[in-house]
């Protein structure tokens, strides 16, 4: 008994170590990451740009919640990517509706958080969707029925979310304009995402952002019932789409470090009054940074990624930035990214582990 708690023990040490040592560690990137970057820039740059020509850049904030369907299918050619992008839009879509329809009610708001991260996590593992996964269904949710329920109407906050992700289709549809990129082997739906398929790693990954999912709102109700989506999105983020152990170990510790340095960076420029236009630049810049980094350091992107959602959340309620703000989140994601890595000794031991690419 002794020699097996020793071997634990020892066996923990050595994914500790390794977590840390994949801090320091930059993975070459499988393929140029600026086509990919630029995308996801003008899709949650351009929507602000043209709210804020219009003269309510309240709106384009909101709209560039639909940027998130940009990031998905990063790795599959533009003949691919308009298939699957729209039905990852549509999914936001319906994350963002339960959103604003649960928004008003508390209860209704966890309890709908629960049922839309193991909805979303049911689609993207049985699917085989691919990083970043259900995080940003889950993230949906959350910040819709918090934006619908301070700062915008309903029909209003619905329709600029809906504007924002057909912007996004038609930006990562855009090199299709070439011939050459239009001349590339396609591959069908059913190749694409296929499924539904439930191997024993798909059921544990499953398995884990369930009881993420329950687990997650549970002590958020205690931490803070308004903070719970995002409890519940770090441990998402921590399962990732890799079903190891090791990588679960290290996702959670990125995550503690790169929401730490993001939080001190968001510190530096939420105190000063960008909005509009300047705004609009910055986040783009965040954005272009992410998608170039993400499949290098997880904790590297977590440094962008942090002030990027911070500050769109607070452009997008109308609140602004602060050291509480900052604070809250990190304590938020040290909760859940705990949570979602003690999730990952369910895996068995792997002699060898395989990267994951990001949240």
């Amino acid at each position: 008994m002794a020699r097996a708690h020793e071997g634990f023990l020892q066996r923990l040490t050595n994914a500790l170590r390794d977590a840390f040592a994949s801090l320091f560690t930059l993975r070459p990137a499988p393929a140029p990451r600026w086509p990919i970057g630029l995308q996801a820039s003008l899709a949650m740059a351009l929507p602000i740009v043209l709210a804020t020509l219009a003269g309510r850049p309240e709106i384009g904030y909101q709209a560039a919640t639909g940027a998130f369907a940009a990031l998905y299918a990063s790795n599959r050619a533009a003949v691919d990517r308009v298939k699957v992008v729209p039905l990852v839009g549509a999914g936001l879509f319906a994350a963002a509706l339960a959103g604003v329809w649960a928004g008003p009610s508390p209860v209704l708001t966890i309890v709908g958080l629960a049922l839309v991260t193991l909805a979303a996590s049911a689609a993207a593992f049985g699917f085989s969707l691919g990083a970043p996964g259900p995080l940003f269904a889950v993230l949906v949710f959350g910040l819709s029925a918090h934006v619908s329920n301070v700062a915008a109407p309903a029909g209003v906050y619905l329709a600029a979310m809906a504007a924002g992700i057909l912007l996004s289709i038609l930006i990562v549809a855009a090199p299709l304009v070439l011939p050459s990129r239009r001349r590339m082997p396609r591959h069908a739906l059913r190749e694409l995402l296929p499924g539904p398929s439930w191997p024993t790693p798909t059921r544990m990954l499953f398995f884990r952002a369930a009881i993420v999912a329950l687990a997650g709102t549970a002590i958020g109700i205690f931490v803070d019932p308004d903070r719970v989506y995002w409890i519940v999105g770090a441990a998402i983020a921590v399962i990732g789409t890799t079903p190891e152990r090791q990588a679960a170990f290290d996702r959670g510790l990125h995550r503690m470090v790169g929401t730490v340095l993001g939080a001190g960076l968001y510190l530096l420029v939420a105190p000063v009054p960008i909005t509009g236009l300047a705004l609009a630049l910055l986040l783009g810049v965040l954005q272009f940074a992410i998608e170039v980094v993400v499949v290098r350091n997880y904790a590297l992107a977590l440094t962008f990624i942090t002030p990027l959602v911070l500050l769109l959340t607070s452009a997008a309620t109308g609140v602004s930035g602060s050291i509480e703000v900052a604070s809250e989140r990190i304590i938020d994601t040290l909760v859940g990214a705990s949570l979602g890595a003690a999730t990952g000794l369910l895996h068995a031991r792997a002699s060898r582990r395989s990267d994951d690419r990001r949240d």
